[in-house]
């Protein structure tokens, strides 16, 4: 089947140096941007992350530091990749929690401020966990029914990700989502902007430090202000705000916490 698509969708996989947003970096992106009239571009990239790979890390993707030391780094094509990506919607396997909070750290920290507010986040993950209740190779032979060879290849992973995105939609069109609590959280449409809200509907940063409680109001999801509105805790515990500016978060996060403190002022 052919995607329903009003904007052009970016189906990519990161593979990097860690799993810590803040300090790790990019050494491999892989994108496919499908476009709403069926055209299909890909476009994979090695990237020097200006640190050491560790030799754990690169046994599992099979990326060493003497295969990137001639790469260009993300600041290099970050200019080009924006363009890239433009306009376009994001989606892979597992995308939320990492590879699109890193992808976003990458560019912030090249100078580029990187906006997916308007863009529809897709996460294949999601719906095969809300729809099956497991990883990519196990998603790739049930939908597609093939074997995912050259699996923690960014490009193998990327294309995988593709036909098990569209097979997933394929599947459940006009059936009913329900998490793991039993809850249910809407229909399965091929409408990039409705898979969008059922996925991503209590984010508010991408580390997920912030989320919508059920009011619809930003709070805290972490440490001792856990479930509490972020406003509230700006106004009882003002240096709490300078206390997380100078800590070892995501740019990103920050960036949200400056707006819902600027939000706040605004509103006074």
């Amino acid at each position: 089947m052919n995607l329903n698509l009003k904007s052009p969708v970016a189906f990519f996989d990161l593979e990097a140096t860690g799993i810590n947003i803040s300090t790790d970096r990019i050494v491999e992106i892989s994108i496919i941007k499908v476009h709403p009239n069926g055209k299909e571009e890909i476009r994979t990239e090695k990237v020097n992350p200006t640190i050491p790979i560790p030799k754990e890390v690169s046994l599992i993707h099979g990326i060493y530091d003497e295969d990137i030391k001639d790469a260009p780094t993300f600041k290099d094509i970050a200019k080009e990749m924006h363009q890239f990506l433009e306009g376009a919607d994001l989606a892979g396997f597992n995308v939320l929690k990492f590879d699109i909070p890193l992808l976003v750290e990458e560019f912030l920290r090249a100078g580029i401020d990187f906006d997916i507010e308007k863009r529809n986040l897709l996460d294949a993950q999601k719906i095969f966990h809300m729809m099956e209740k497991r990883n990519l190779s196990a998603a790739y032979k049930f939908y597609c029914g093939k074997t995912l060879e050259n699996a923690h290849s960014a490009e193998a992973d990327t294309i995988a990700t593709y036909e098990v995105f569209k097979a997933q939609v394929e599947r459940y069109e006009n059936e009913e989502a329900i998490d793991l609590q039993g809850n249910k959280l809407g229909i399965i449409q091929n409408d990039m902007k409705k898979i969008h809200a059922l996925i991503n509907e209590k984010m508010v940063d991408l580390a997920g430090r912030f989320i919508f409680n059920d009011e619809g109001v930003e709070c805290f999801n972490f440490g001792k202000h856990k479930g509490k509105p972020v406003e509230k805790v700006l106004q009882e515990e003002p240096n709490y705000y300078d206390w997380m500016m100078k800590g070892d978060f995501p740019l990103d996060t920050k960036r949200k916490f400056t707006q819902i403190k600027l939000r706040s002022f605004n509103n006074r």
